[in-house]
């Protein structure tokens, strides 16, 4: 009974061990596995990105390369709708300023296998849109190595717009992955300017004889005007932040040409906004000129009523669209 139970003792640590390898052995093989599996995703990220700076994705490949692990590298997505049934003129906009940052990443020394960039099309993976209730396009996604997706890692591109920079800035902040943004030469200002200056020079030379239109003050006056409109009416922020020129909901349909938000706004809010700071310009002037010119009394009130007209309802226009973005405003005048 004492050599049974001395056996039964001696052989414990040995079945310790045993079991030990037993319950080592599948997960060393799982952790293999898990390897394998990852270095062929990553292998065909590196393959489809050789191809193309942007991999299209449909629903399959999204789950598998961007949702499902093991994955070790970051993916941004951009989910679109470029097919021209949808008539999204801003997905085609922000497709451009997307593959420029692409290129830029793809061709830069700084390339490696931590982060691609993707385009799921509605017209190819209307399941993700679905599964990610997502109700609008263009919409820019960030999908990190570990973890899910959080708030930021969506791109505010009402706020911000859709300027590579900006996309290039974004993707720092959320990947510490520094992106020097490259663009193709465009030569169309240049060429605007050259055309300008032979304009003007050309102008210049053939009433070289009488020069006298120079000191035409209303000439500088309009051309003083032209460029407090462009400035008051946002268009420096467009040049700088690069927003869409409107905003069309997918869903219904509808185009929005004035931004909801007072942090952003649209192209075409800005053209209307110029336009109404010109009309109501233009009934201030004919008020001046009713007061001061000295013609008929009857011709100067009809001036006078034109100009008053043009005030009162382009700048209760203005005031509406004023507070319909900035929302609480109390205050609005014959237009709500």
């Amino acid at each position: 009974m004492a050599s049974v139970r001395a056996k039964i003792f001696v052989n414990l640590p040995v079945l310790s061990i045993f079991f030990l390898l037993l319950l080592c052995l599948p997960s060393g093989g799982g952790q293999k596995k898990k390897e394998n599996l990852l270095s062929e995703k990553v292998d065909q990220m590196m393959e489809w990105s050789s191809r193309r700076s942007v991999v299209r994705m449909n629903g399959d490949k999204f789950r598998r390369f961007v949702k499902a692990p093991p994955r070790n590298y970051s993916v941004i997505v951009m989910f679109t709708a470029l097919q021209p049934q949808r008539q999204c003129s801003v997905c085609r906009q922000a497709n451009e300023e997307y593959q420029v940052l692409a290129n830029s990443w793809r061709y830069s020394s700084a390339f490696s296998n931590k982060l691609f960039f993707t385009v799921v099309d509605y017209d190819e993976g209307a399941d993700v849109f679905q599964q990610l209730n997502m109700n609008s396009a263009p919409t820019f996604m960030h999908f990190p190595a570990k973890g899910k997706p959080k708030r930021a890692d969506t791109f505010d591109l009402q706020r911000i717009g859709f300027a590579s920079e900006q996309l290039a800035k974004w993707i720092a902040d959320r990947t510490d992955v520094q992106i020097r943004v490259f663009r193709p030469p465009n030569y169309s200002g240049t060429i605007a300017l050259a055309l300008l200056v032979s304009l003007v020079g050309g102008l210049l030379y053939l009433r070289r004889n009488n020069l006298e239109f120079i000191y035409n003050k209303t000439g500088w006056a309009m051309a003083a005007l032209c460029v407090v409109f462009a400035m008051t009416s946002g268009q420096m922020w467009n040049h700088i932040r690069g927003p869409p020129y409107a905003h069309k909901n997918p869903q219904n349909g509808q185009v929005s040409y004035i931004h909801g938000s007072s942090q952003a706004q649209f192209v075409a809010e800005s053209h209307i906004i110029l336009l109404l700071n010109a009309a109501i310009t233009m009934g201030m002037v004919l008020l001046n000129e009713a007061a001061t010119s000295k013609g008929d009394v009857g011709k100067r009130r009809i001036i006078c009523l034109v100009g008053l007209g043009l005030v009162v309802f382009f700048f209760s226009f203005l005031l509406s669209i004023f507070r319909s973005k900035y929302h609480g405003y109390p205050y609005s005048f014959l237009i709500k």
